[in-house]
């Protein structure tokens, strides 16, 4: 995928990073900070992602995300950005508050890109690392001065399902269709023994122990 590919990619899915950054709220960590390393999470992804491997990028990105947050309360709540990325930010800010002056609305990344002769990426990356997001819509807070993108308020129960997506999709094949068989379609042990030439038994110990490895993996993806 070519650079413009990625990042159009990131910015469509810019509320997976709020989605994430938001089940960490009151943990001890500003949400700006929990948004920014997200952020650095959400380009990884986006740089790394294969379509091919018939993937949501939902369902790739979101452990990423996660991990990148994680890693922010490992390091002691600080993100670590370099000197040039900060002064690239201070000088995107300025460039910015005369656009805006003078539109009356907030520059576009590409429009950021123009007005300072620097690579998209590269001002997507200060965006992203060094200081909350400019937004790339106009903002409807108070005074204009929200700078974070506007999305719907976010809900726990879509990172719980695409983290259980992410482990079923882990699973072996046999496993991941007796998991299936079972709770997606109500099946009997008895019955998914039959669909898959095993005895009941063997159906009742290979549940027991997928459970309990999808419950470890998801409490490792849930925890800080």
């Amino acid at each position: 995928m070519n650079e413009n590919g990625i990042k159009t990619l990131a910015e469509e899915n810019l509320g997976l990073v709020h989605l994430c950054a938001n089940r960490f709220r009151g943990k001890g960590i500003e949400y700006d900070d929990l948004y920014g390393a997200g952020c650095i999470g959400l380009l990884k992804a986006a740089r790394a992602f294969d379509e091919t491997r018939g993937l949501r990028f939902s369902t790739y990105a979101v452990p990423v995300i996660l991990g990148e947050i994680k890693r922010l309360f490992r390091d002691g709540g600080t993100i670590k950005v370099s000197r040039s990325i900060k002064e690239l930010s201070l000088r995107l800010n300025i460039v910015r508050e005369k656009f805006c002056q003078e539109h009356d609305r907030e520059p576009t990344v590409q429009e950021l890109s123009e007005l300072t002769g620097l690579d998209e990426e590269a001002i997507l990356e200060a965006i992203n690392t060094a200081a909350p997001p400019l937004s790339l819509t106009e903002s409807t807070e108070e005074n204009g001065g929200q700078l974070d993108i506007p999305v719907e308020a976010p809900d726990t129960e879509i990172t719980d399902h695409l983290s259980l997506q992410q482990v079923l999709l882990s699973l072996e094949t046999r496993d991941r269709k007796i998991i299936y068989l079972r709770y997606f379609k109500n099946q009997t042990q008895t019955q998914v023994a039959q669909a898959l030439e095993m005895t009941q038994v063997q159906v009742s110990r290979r549940e027991k122990k997928i459970l309990a490895q999808m419950k470890t993996e998801l409490f490792d993806t849930n925890s800080t």
